[in-house]
């Protein structure tokens, strides 16, 4: 089969979810949106035969579906419930699901459905995107009665200053709200032991926790896996010649490689740049310049270096330019592309 192609070293792969999950008590492993590049359903069968948890999160309702006949867990859903989501409102009801509320008003819409839910409430963090303002927390404590209340969900930034004092101070103020286990995100397993040692004082057992890992768990071992793209066919050109859908001149004699793997795939699909060095700056000024200039660095890599796009990728291929001094791989042939796993679909994973 020709396309995107990822290649797991399958026993690799797992020594490393099973060396994190050893030392990230409480683990609850993230499997949403693409799978981290290997699809939720292969996350969540992982979850339960390879790392044996209890408990999975995912990111909406409507992936849980994906998940829920693969993993016999409990089934944590990220996105905040709304009064106006009937399948959440409906999977509020399933003894499997864990439902994340993060504002008090929807709290009560969600207990006046009389379903006994399963509730997360999330705590507002300087993330600023969702959960209860921490001087609103005292609130919900007469409307636990009417839920199975499963803790405090805290969403912490991924920067490292400041983090430990934040977890610290809300997981501080929501306890003194209600007592409940604290979830945690984006905080090292050490410190998450650590804050729960000092929230449960001198001579008292540690707060009950759970760390809530996605990247780190599944992509966190980058030599477990390789990805390759098939050359679909290869076209000598001159310089100045027309070629593409937007017909471009070629800029200088060589070959044009058709490559499988277009945006369908995830390929030349760009984020804003969190740039905030002052050398991160300079490369984002200096890529956004040629970018300006109609050249784009491909993710493909030919004869042991990345090449220029010809034009931007195709639905399921891209046209990538090899400059004529080079000998150009054979039509059949895979090279190397690297692809950012959490927004890529490749066409088969193949274990090794």
């Amino acid at each position: 089969m020709t396309g995107l192609t990822l290649r797991l070293d399958a026993a690799r792969w797992r020594m490393h979810l099973q060396t994190v999950a050893g030392a990230t008590p409480g683990l609850v492993p993230v499997a949403k949106g693409n799978g981290y590049g290997y699809g939720l359903r292969r996350l969540a069968a992982e979850a339960e035969q390879t790392i044996g948890v209890d408990t999975i999160a995912v990111g909406t309702a409507v992936e849980v579906a994906e998940v829920h006949d693969v993993f016999g867990g409990d089934i944590v859903i990220l996105t905040p419930w709304r009064p106006d989501d009937e399948l959440a409102t409906e999977l509020a009801g399933d003894p499997r699901i864990i439902t994340t509320v993060s504002r008090v008003a929807d709290l009560e819409a969600l207990t006046d459905l009389n379903r006994d839910p399963r509730v997360l409430l999330e705590v507002l963090t300087s993330m600023c995107r969702h959960g209860i303002f921490p001087d609103e927390l005292r609130r919900v404590r007469p409307l636990l009665e009417h839920i199975r209340f499963e803790g405090w969900t805290i969403h912490l930034p991924m920067l490292d200053e400041g983090r430990y004092a934040e977890a610290e101070r809300l997981g501080r103020t929501a306890l003194e709200a209600a007592q409940g286990p604290l979830w945690f995100s984006h905080l090292p397993a050490e410190d998450v032991a650590a804050v729960a040692r000092q929230l449960g004082g001198a001579g008292a057992a540690a707060v009950p926790t759970r760390l809530r890992l996605g990247t780190r768990l599944w992509l966190g071992d980058p030599s477990s896996r390789t990805s390759t793209a098939t050359v679909l066919d290869v076209h000598r050109v001159k310089r100045g010649q027309r070629a593409g859908y937007r017909q471009r001149p070629v800029w200088a004699d060589g070959w044009i490689l058709v490559i499988a793997g277009g945006t369908s795939h995830g390929i030349g699909m760009e984020a804003p740049t969190p740039a905030t060095s002052v050398r991160q700056r300079a490369v984002s000024v200096a890529t956004g310049s040629l970018a300006a200039a109609g050249r784009a660095l491909s993710p493909f890599t030919v004869n042991g270096k990345k090449r220029w796009f010809l034009e931007p990728p195709h639905m399921q291929s891209s046209l990538v330019f090899l400059p004529a001094k080079e000998t150009p791989p054979a039509v059949g042939e895979e090279v190397p592309v690297e692809l950012r796993l959490t927004t890529a679909t490749v066409d088969q994973i193949v274990e090794a």
